[in-house]
């Protein structure tokens, strides 16, 4: 009995290796359908919670901004999308320099979104950027998904979930969430 408890233990890495395999597989079928959105949650910073005081949006040295481990996350992030040949239709951005440079970093682009700016410092604007993120996403079109990098008080707004750093949810027009995406590995 406990030999083959301890093989059923030994299987477990496998097993879960090819869940991971087929999530990312129905993750990337589910982007070609499209009329859906991947929430990314920027990637790893340096340490802290929110941003110093006195920072300013214009000037990234006086916001928490990506680590080097963040650098290589957000190009992992975009390795991860252009293995399996998706192109998103837009990479949408908060204007917060860690979500920016996870785009860029990620995939070669960075449209400013204000519904993604992050609402940490003002919950009153949250409402109306959640509003409108619901909004973007009923419209998006067959066939085309789009990448939205933001803050977890965004997302978790959204959808009720929570996201660390350098991780995203693949939602549907409706804002449920289909599944999470972790980009560890092209």
């Amino acid at each position: 009995m406990q030999r083959r408890r301890l093989a059923g233990l030994a299987l477990l890495p496998l097993m879960q290796s090819f869940a991971a395999v087929g999530q990312t597989a129905d993750a990337a079928e589910a982007l070609r359908r499209g009329r859906c959105a991947v929430l990314l949650r920027h990637a790893s910073t340096t340490s802290g919670i929110g941003d110093p005081p006195g920072f300013r949006l214009d000037t990234c040295s006086t916001q928490r901004n990506l680590s080097d481990e963040g650098r290589a996350q957000a190009q992992r992030i975009g390795a991860w999308f252009a293995v399996r040949q998706l192109r998103p239709a837009a990479v949408r951005t908060s204007a917060w320099c860690r979500c920016r440079d996870t785009a860029q970093l990620g995939f070669g682009q960075a449209l400013h979104w204000s519904p993604l700016d992050s609402t940490f410092e003002n919950r009153s604007l949250s409402t109306a950027a959640t509003q409108a993120l619901r909004s973007a996403l009923a419209a998006l079109p067959a066939g085309g998904f789009e990448v939205w990098v933001t803050h977890q008080v965004n997302i978790t707004a959204l959808t009720g979930e929570f996201s660390s750093m350098g991780q995203g949810l693949l939602v549907d027009a409706s804002g449920r969430v289909l599944q999470p995406l972790t980009f560890d590995s092209a």
